[in-house]
């Protein structure tokens, strides 16, 4: 979109079978009158694709248009001009590109494009935008130099859009890492809870196993006592405890028989060498 009739004269009588240099010249030229300043130029420059070089710089900025700083006798402020960026956004929109691919190729916020358009192309009013801002307060993160270095030019910046996208980002930054220490805060508990219950737990088993042992203790002393001498007919002694009678008899020279009834002489011998009680035959 041309701003005069003159730009549009000089665009009609352009040749239509242009040399890629020539296009690249004619489009540089039109990317200097959309700048703001040398520095947005080379931006939107090498955004584009066009050359960056000093020759090239030189010889396109007396075609930045003055910018309107100096103070002026009107009652009425001069509207702000655009920076490349945001001329870019304007004219892609005007081509019909997306507000997605727009945001992509220019950097700009959801928020800044839709006042961008709002402003510049459906003319709006513009209460919002001409009213004072208020800067906030970037608050000190521990980051790194260059992120801190990149925040500070924002915080600086002679824009406001740039400086309140600085003070977002700066609340965002705070609020994750708010949101970090907190979950890191948590984890820690419930890594302390965790180990607290496995030693709970560790210590019942332990107590468990302390008291199985002492169980065991108590039922081996009890199965290794001497097994009292069961009343009964004869001897009153079981085939088995008869045969261990012959076999401490025979070992201590007592003559016994391999069956039949042991003499007491033997039973009372063997009762006293193992100091069990003499029981009387039935």
């Amino acid at each position: 979109m041309f701003t005069d009739w003159t730009e549009a004269l000089e665009a009609e009588a352009l040749p239509l079978d242009l040399n890629p240099a020539q296009q690249l010249a004619a489009a540089a030229r039109v990317t200097a009158r959309s700048s703001r300043d040398k520095d947005d130029m080379a931006l939107l420059l090498d955004v584009l694709g066009l050359p960056t070089d000093t020759d090239t710089l030189t010889a396109l900025l007396p075609l930045i248009p003055e910018t309107g700083d100096a103070p002026t006798m009107t009652n009425t402020p001069a509207a702000p001009a655009l920076s490349a960026f945001e001329a870019m956004a304007i004219s892609m929109h005007n081509n019909g590109d997306s507000e997605q691919a727009i945001r992509e190729a220019t950097g700009l916020s959801e928020t800044e494009l839709s006042d961008l358009i709002a402003n510049h192309v459906l003319g709006l009013p513009r209460a919002a935008a001409d009213a004072p801002t208020t800067d906030v307060p970037v608050v000190a993160l521990p980051v790194s130099n260059a992120l801190q270095e990149l925040i500070d030019w924002a915080t600086a910046h002679p824009t406001a859009s740039v400086r309140s996208r600085a003070a977002r980002i700066t609340s965002d930054l705070s609020e994750l890492s708010e949101r970090r220490d907190s979950e890191a805060a948590q984890r820690e508990a419930e890594a302390e809870a965790k180990v607290a219950k496995a030693r709970a737990e560790l210590e019942k088993a332990q107590e468990e196993l302390r008291t199985v042992k002492a169980g065991t203790r108590t039922t081996t002393a009890a199965a290794t006592a001497p097994t009292p001498i069961r009343a009964g007919l004869g001897s009153g002694r079981t085939r088995e405890e008869l045969a261990a009678v012959r076999t401490w008899a025979r070992a201590n020279d007592h003559q016994v028989a391999d069956a039949g009834m042991v003499p007491k002489r033997v039973l009372k011998a063997y009762d006293a060498a193992h100091q069990a009680p003499v029981r009387k035959a039935g």
